[in-house]
């Protein structure tokens, strides 16, 4: 079993132990109830924590047929307030669902923990609890787009507002292993996003961490620079930025599948003709409404910790809460923590011998 404990022990189990933050979220604790209902019957070989107020969970578990059967609880009755800044949390959270879900992790009673509440806060108690992997830098958000091909992996989503070619080499490898597990690729793609894909264009420290990355040595399938137009298009695998763009980029993506969306129901309302074209065209919009859905891609990862934390989207439903916990079961059992340690380590050793050529 994955324990992310501060010692940095972790091995593969195909049962995993999930903490989730049952107070945390604009729905919780019913989206979160519902979300792990859909989840065992998805996977029923998950063991399932619940952290938070058992007065208020206990009817919920009532109406589910899986889940109050097999559920354990762990009773706070403090949560971290969504609008909280992170200090605040950290300095008075510790009785919170956030932080004993984490805590479960952290002692190795859980393999991983999912929450949708505060962002800034699940990832400052995470840093805190689980430490960082040795030898990483910086952690990174990491998620999925749908693209033309499929889906895409991004990092950072908004953890590092700057960041340097160190830590857009180690983005990469923590990315393409992320990108490796949970979508079943051997050599995931991976490219650097820039202002074009010319090797003279952008900053110093892109050019410095695409020079790094074409290396034979490291574990990453660098292919080059991509734009802003590789996010829907399925260019690569994996796309690395800082978290400033990247969380832009994102929500960039999120704002113009609304709008599409939108748009369609505009178009299909406008008369009596059109309203007769949505009836045959249906069943191909129902298929077009799924592959852009939030929800089938919810489910963030702070990679670069020394244990599993996975961020849920605060409004999701249901739906995109069982996602969630699926991303954190992968990770779990295919063992992302003790390979990406294994890549940074030696992408640190190289890293360090370009240091010491430089200095002479």
């Amino acid at each position: 079993m994955v324990h992310g404990t501060n010692e940095g022990t972790a091995t593969v189990t195909s049962k995993p132990r999930i903490s989730l933050d049952a107070m945390g979220g604009d729905k919780a604790p019913e989206v979160v109830i519902q979300g792990a209902e859909r989840a065992l019957e998805g996977n029923p070989n998950l063991e399932l924590i619940l952290v938070g107020d058992q007065d208020q969970l206990n009817p919920l578990l009532k109406k589910t047929r899986l889940l109050k059967n097999v559920v354990r609880i762990i009773h706070t009755d403090e949560a971290v307030d969504p609008t909280a800044k992170v200090s605040q949390a950290l300095r008075s959270g510790k009785n919170t669902s956030m932080w004993k879900a984490i805590e479960l992790v952290n002692n190795g009673e859980a393999d991983a923990v999912v929450s949708a509440g505060n962002t800034g806060a699940l990832m400052a108690m995470s840093k805190l609890q689980l430490r960082m992997i040795e030898g990483v830098t910086r952690p990174a958000i990491a998620s999925f787009v749908p693209t033309q091909n499929g889906r895409c992996c991004i990092l950072d989503l908004g953890a590092n507002l700057e960041c340097d070619e160190h830590n857009l080499v180690q983005f990469a490898i923590m990315g393409s292993a992320f990108s490796r597990f949970l979508q079943n690729i051997d050599r995931p793609t991976v490219g650097l996003l820039n202002v074009g894909e010319e090797d003279q264009k952008g900053f110093d420290y892109l050019r410095a961490a695409a020079e790094t990355l074409r290396r034979d040595d490291l574990p990453v399938n660098y292919v080059g620079f991509v734009e802003g137009s590789d996010f829907s298009s399925g260019t690569v695998d994996v796309i690395v930025t800082d978290g400033f763009t990247g969380n832009i980029a994102l929500k960039t993506a999120e704002g113009v599948a609304q709008l599409v969306r939108a748009f369609l129901r505009r178009a299909f309302a406008a008369n009596i003709f059109t309203k007769i074209a949505y009836l045959f065209a249906r069943p191909a919009l129902a298929r077009v409404r799924s592959m852009i859905n939030p929800n089938a891609y919810n489910g963030a990862v702070f990679l670069g910790l020394n244990g599993i934390s996975v961020k849920s989207h605060g409004g999701t439903n249901a739906f995109g809460y069982a996602n969630a916990i699926g991303v954190a079961a992968d990770m779990v059992k295919n063992g992302y923590l003790p390979e990406v340690s294994q890549a940074i380590a030696k992408a640190n050793l190289i890293l360090n011998e370009e240091k010491r050529d430089e200095n002479g």
